[in-house]
């Protein structure tokens, strides 16, 4: 798909992953790019959803807007985290699929793979079991959507692909304490202890689970060669390759950031999933995706990025 002469709709097009997105996509040259605010546009109300594609008139609709947090926000707001995405991305398809458009790009999450998944993560092994129950709800409407993309693929011959990016981190994160995944809450933690003198940090679950960490540039791009290259109705993972226990992680951030005091880890939280990392190859191979940020590099950026940020930062809710 030459995307130059397109009229691509992004939702969650200001968001952390989709201005990432849609910068990529005026690189690209596309004619017009609708971000909808969810100000103007409720996804969960089917009218809203009508009114927005007949004022986008897309030939291309990448579908970002999500409400997701991390473990905490999981824990407390699972019915919303379900109800809210399984209705806007079910909008969303079917309201693609009546206005004729040529290609939808679904994102899913690496939440949706079932708790005891053999690593990596095969594309193939998605249906093997049940996500691990702390994001399950999220997880499973996210999976939802694939089924429901597959069906219309197979009934109406809709072009709807459907990508698995692995946990995202990067300059424009949440930051807030009530809604932010494990980087941008460690992050916190340690710049805040640094700024106060504090001696240690808490820090939830034993720190032996892993990780598997994507860059929110590398995951931009990845979106986008799909959109340009892939059409098929398998699902297609995004990731590194690369693997982390969250202590070194923790370790790792509190080097950064200049931390230097103790890190003290809260047991009686939950440390999720225990172990991540995907396959990444089939997108290698479908459409030619590689990560190319080091890990750490994106780390000391983001890092930055929060310390000249952080009103910003931390301003995102729920």
């Amino acid at each position: 798909m030459d995307l130059s002469s397109k009229r691509v709709l992004v939702t969650g097009g200001s968001g952390f992953l989709g201005s990432v997105v849609t910068r990529k996509l005026t690189e690209r040259g596309c004619k017009e790019i609708f971000i909808p605010r969810s100000t103007d546009y409720d996804l969960t109300d089917l009218e809203h959803v009508r009114k927005m594609f007949a004022e986008a008139e897309p030939d291309l609709v990448i579908h970002l807007a999500a409400r997701v947090g991390g473990i905490g926000a999981n824990r407390e707001h699972p019915a919303e985290l379900y109800l809210v995405n399984l209705l806007m991305g079910t909008y969303v398809i079917e309201e693609a699929r009546t206005a004729g458009v040529a290609k939808t790009v679904l994102v899913g999450t690496i939440c949706a793979y079932p708790k005891f998944t053999p690593v990596p993560f095969s594309e193939d092994a998605l249906w093997d079991g049940y996500p691990e129950e702390t994001n399950a709800p999220y997880g499973v409407a996210k999976k939802a959507l694939l089924v429901h993309a597959q069906a219309n693929r197979e009934q109406y011959g809709q072009n709807t692909i459907y990508l698995l990016p692995t946990n995202l981190y990067g300059p424009g994160d949440k930051f807030n304490p009530g809604v932010s995944h494990v980087i941008p809450a460690l992050i916190k933690k340690c710049v805040d202890a640094v700024d106060s003198g504090a001696d240690h940090i808490d820090v939830w679950g034993t720190g032996t689970a892993t990780r598997e960490f994507l860059y929110v540039e590398d995951c931009a791009e990845g979106i986008v060669l799909a959109t340009e290259r892939y059409d098929g109705a398998a699902p297609v993972n995004l990731g590194t390759n690369h693997e982390v226990p969250i202590k070194e992680l923790a370790e790792m951030i509190a080097r950064l950031s200049g931390f230097t005091g103790e890190l003290r880890w809260d047991t009686t939280k939950p440390d999720g999933q225990p172990r991540r990392r995907v396959d990444a190859s089939r997108a290698k191979d479908l459409f030619g995706f590689e990560a190319k940020v080091a890990f750490e590099e994106g780390l000391v950026t983001t890092i930055d990025w929060y310390r000249a940020n952080r009103k910003e930062a931390e301003a995102a809710t729920f």
